[in-house]
C-alpha cells in the first residue's frame, strides 16, 4: 500500500521515474549504433567498389573509380554539363517532385477516405484504379507529351498517376485497420459518425496513410525519372540520359546518387512529419 502513492507519482510524472533516463540513454545508444552501422556498411561499399575499379575487371570508363566519381562531382558542380548548372538539375526535379506528389496526396487521401466509406464512390473508383495501378508510368509518357507537349504539365501528371493509387490503397487500409473495439467504445459513448469518423477513424488511420507516403516518393522518383528520360531538357533524369548518351559514366553514376541521397532525404523528411503527427506509433 505504501508504494501505491509512488506508483501514482511516477504514473503521473514519467519523467521522475528512474526508467526514463535509462530508457532514454538506451534510444539514444540505439541511435548512435545505428548510425555508425550505416557510416561502415557505406564505407566498406566505397572500398569493394575502388577494389573492384582498381583490379579492371571492367574498363575504367565502364566502372570509373571513387575518385574519378568525385571528381566529376566536382567539375559540374563549378561547370555545369550539357548546358545546365547542377543545382538547376536538381531544383527543376525536385519542384516536379514536389507538385506531383503534394496533388497525389491532396487528391489521393480525401478519395481514400471517401471509398472506404462509401460503396458507391467505391464502386465507380475501384475499377479505374485497379485498371491504372498495373500500367508501367512509361506506357503513359507518349500520350502525355502528344496532349501537353514536353513541358511540366505532362511531368507533373505523370508523377500524380503513377503515385496516387499508392495513396489511395494505402488510405483505404489504414480506415479499414481501425479497431472495431474503439468505434464501438465511440459509440456507447454517444459519439456521432462525424466524431467517431474526425478523433477515431482518421488518427487509426494516420500510420497507414504516412506509409503510403513513404512507400509513394520513391514512386513519384521513379516516374520523375522516366519522363525525364524522354521528355526533358533539364532535371537529373535528364542529366543521366545525355551523360549515359555520351558514356560519361562517371557523371550517371554522381546523378544517380544525387537522386538517391534527396529521395533518401524526403523519406526522411516523412518519417520526421509523420513522428509529430503520430506520436503514439513510436519513432522510426
Amino acid at each position: 500500500m505504501k508504494a501505491l502513492p509512488r506508483l501514482t507519482k511516477m504514473m503521473k510524472h514519467p519523467a521522475d521515474s528512474p526508467i526514463e533516463p535509462v530508457i532514454k540513454i538506451r534510444r539514444g545508444h540505439g541511435k548512435l549504433n545505428s548510425w555508425t552501422l550505416t557510416t561502415a556498411v557505406l564505407v566498406v561499399c566505397v572500398l569493394l567498389w575502388q577494389a573492384v575499379s582498381k583490379a579492371g575487371i571492367f574498363p575504367s570508363f565502364a566502372l570509373p573509380s571513387p575518385v574519378a566519381v568525385w571528381q566529376a562531382f566536382v567539375d559540374i558542380i563549378h561547370n555545369g554539363y550539357g548546358g545546365q548548372s547542377l543545382l538547376s538539375d536538381i531544383l527543376v526535379s525536385c519542384f516536379r517532385i514536389v507538385i506531383g506528389f503534394v496533388g497525389a496526396i491532396l487528391i489521393g487521401v480525401p478519395v481514400g477516405l471517401l471509398m472506404s466509406r462509401n460503396k458507391f464512390v467505391f464502386d465507380i473508383i475501384d475499377p479505374l484504379l485497379q485498371f491504372v495501378r498495373p500500367v508501367p508510368p512509361l506506357a503513359y509518357i507518349p500520350l502525355l507529351v502528344v496532349w501537353f507537349g514536353i513541358g511540366e504539365l505532362p511531368k507533373a501528371i505523370l508523377i500524380l498517376v503513377g503515385t496516387i493509387p499508392v495513396i489511395i490503397i494505402g488510405t483505404m487500409s489504414g480506415v479499414k485497420s481501425t479497431p472495431a473495439l474503439r468505434i464501438s467504445v465511440a459509440r456507447t459513448l454517444g459519439a456521432t459518425n462525424a466524431q467517431i469518423f474526425r478523433k477515431v477513424v482518421l488518427p487509426s488511420a494516420m500510420p497507414e496513410i504516412f506509409t503510403s507516403m513513404r512507400v509513394g516518393i520513391g514512386v513519384a522518383w521513379t516516374c520523375l525519372v522516366a519522363a525525364e528520360l524522354i521528355a526533358a531538357s533539364s532535371g537529373l533524369g535528364w542529366l543521366v540520359q545525355f551523360a549515359g548518351q555520351a558514356l560519361q559514366v562517371a557523371i550517371v553514376i554522381v546523378g544517380i546518387v544525387i537522386i538517391g541521397l534527396i529521395g533518401y532525404a524526403m523519406e526522411l523528411a516523412i518519417r520526421k512529419i509523420e513522428n509529430i503527427v503520430v506520436p503514439w506509433r513510436g519513432h522510426n
